[in-house]
């Protein structure tokens, strides 16, 4: 059958007619429509958490799911796009890639528009982009392909010293603006690389607690917004009946309550007196959990977790079977980053983590974390595909 295809000139990145074909009857078909799945979820999730208060305030109801299938489309494109050019072009324009990234961040702090005391992204009108999600993207690829080139199993202290100054510019830049969620994010997925490239164990423990330095230095400084404190204040005193904490811990409150009162089966779709009373704030980007768990109960929430378990399950199959070092330090990084963002939404919707923002992965409502993440399910994808070349 491949005899009877039209010769076409492709670009050398590309490699030949046979090879692309052959590439894509390889893509990896159960992590594709996990993630499919997963966002058709989302989709319907963001519908349910807006729809009443968008009709209370005299708003067209499908206005944020509308904005949602349009992101998800763009996420689309973006994956198959990543998986048409390949990560290993994508790995030759890494540093590019890197500094491009890091001026957007720099440049976000004097032009990004303003919200909740922090300067997180450019308001372009109908939409914003936000820098430190394109980050987590880019810096997961530098770092990997920093230290697949080292000359043993195990890097020693340069290539961690190295990797170390990589990730410290955009985290500080991140905590600046402030979002310490994002930087945080960065942080578990430089050591998911890290891990697997042999750094040793007292290497992992310096970068945590540079990290952990380098935010108590930052709030000390009084760059993070005093917000930002209250939710480990919150956190730790969610009984409080203090007035300045009530914001938060009635938030938290609210949304557990939301998941325990779904019961097994859930209350049905739209059915949801705390979702449809709009009692969580911005339940449809940050606390998108609570509404599935209020409406479909714990079998709506076992589905969802059972979703993200086959997404990770499928790329850890591919980081055992990558075909480089390099393939495989960056699933790795993919595989942690999106691991620590599953349980940190999951777990903050619980009472189990502080609040910090963090979108669910694929669900949340959201273009720049969707897109990123559909670039990180690309790279992944690419991955597999040219795995037996």
């Amino acid at each position: 059958m491949l005899q009877i295809l039209p010769k076409v000139k492709l670009p050398k990145w590309m490699g030949t007619s046979y090879d692309v074909v052959s590439i894509w009857k390889n893509v990896d078909v159960v992590l594709i429509v996990a993630v499919f799945l997963q966002s058709v979820i989302g989709a319907l999730t963001v519908y349910s958490a807006t729809r009443q208060r968008l009709i209370n305030q005299g708003f067209d109801q499908f206005f944020y799911v509308q904005r949602q299938v349009v992101f998800l489309i763009v996420g689309a494109v973006a994956t198959v796009l990543v998986m048409a050019i390949g990560h290993d072009w994508i790995r030759e324009k890494a540093v590019w890639w890197y500094s491009s990234v890091n001026i957007l961040l720099i440049l976000v702090l004097v032009l990004g528009a303003v919200r909740r005391g922090a300067r997180l992204s450019f308001d372009l009108g109908p939409i914003s982009v936000q820098p430190a999600e394109l980050m987590k993207v880019v810096v997961l690829i530098l770092v990997a392909a920093y230290t697949a080139d080292a000359a043993y199993d195990k890097i020693d202290y340069q290539h961690f010293s190295v990797s170390l100054l990589l990730l410290g510019f955009p985290v500080i830049l991140i905590l600046i603006q402030p979002d310490l969620g994002s930087a945080t994010v960065l942080v578990s997925g430089v050591v998911g690389v890290l891990i697997m490239a042999g750094a040793k164990k007292r290497y992992i423990g310096m970068i945590t607690g540079l990290t952990i330095a380098s935010a108590g230095l930052v709030a000390w400084a009084g760059v993070v917004d005093r917000y930002q404190l209250r939710r480990f204040e919150a956190f730790f005193n969610q009984d409080s009946t203090e007035k300045d904490l009530q914001q938060i811990v009635l938030q938290v409150r609210f949304a557990k309550r939301a998941v325990s009162s779904g019961g097994f089966f859930g209350k049905g779709y739209l059915q949801g007196p705390l979702t449809n009373g709009a009692f969580i704030p911005v339940q449809f980007s940050d606390f998108p959990f609570s509404a599935i768990g209020e409406q479909f109960g714990m079998l709506g929430g076992f589905v969802v977790i059972g979703l993200f378990a086959i997404v990770l399950w499928r790329l850890w199959i591919i980081s055992r079977i990558a075909r480089t070092r390099f393939d495989q330090l960056l699933v790795t990084g993919i595989f942690t980053l999106l691991l620590f963002q599953i349980f940190q939404n999951i777990g903050m919707t619980m009472g189990l983590t502080p609040v910090s923002g963090l979108p669910l992965p694929f669900i949340s409502y959201g273009g720049s974390h969707l897109v990123s993440s559909a670039l990180l399910v690309g790279l992944a994808q690419s991955i597999y595909m040219r795995r037996l070349r």
